[in-house]
């Protein structure tokens, strides 16, 4: 997950150089290297959820938008 491990105590958008926290869950695979059932997380802010679905988007990857940010575990 982008924005793992830098030592915040919320979940922070996963944008390059945006420090907000996180209130959506961007799940993604790019299919030419992942397994069907392999999905990433990026994690986004109410300003760049669009801009970080619409960049996943233009790349044709399967993604899902949820709001909220989920532990990473399957459900």
């Amino acid at each position: 997950m982008i924005g793992f491990g830098g030592g915040f105590d919320e979940p922070v958008c996963s944008r390059a150089g945006c420090r907000e926290r996180a209130t959506w869950s961007i799940l993604w695979r790019n299919p030419k290297i992942h397994a069907a059932d392999r999905r990433k997380t990026w994690l986004a802010c109410d300003a760049h959820v669009d801009f970080l679905r619409d960049f996943l988007a233009s790349r044709d990857f399967p993604l899902e938008v949820v709001e909220g940010v989920g532990t990473g575990e399957p459900s």
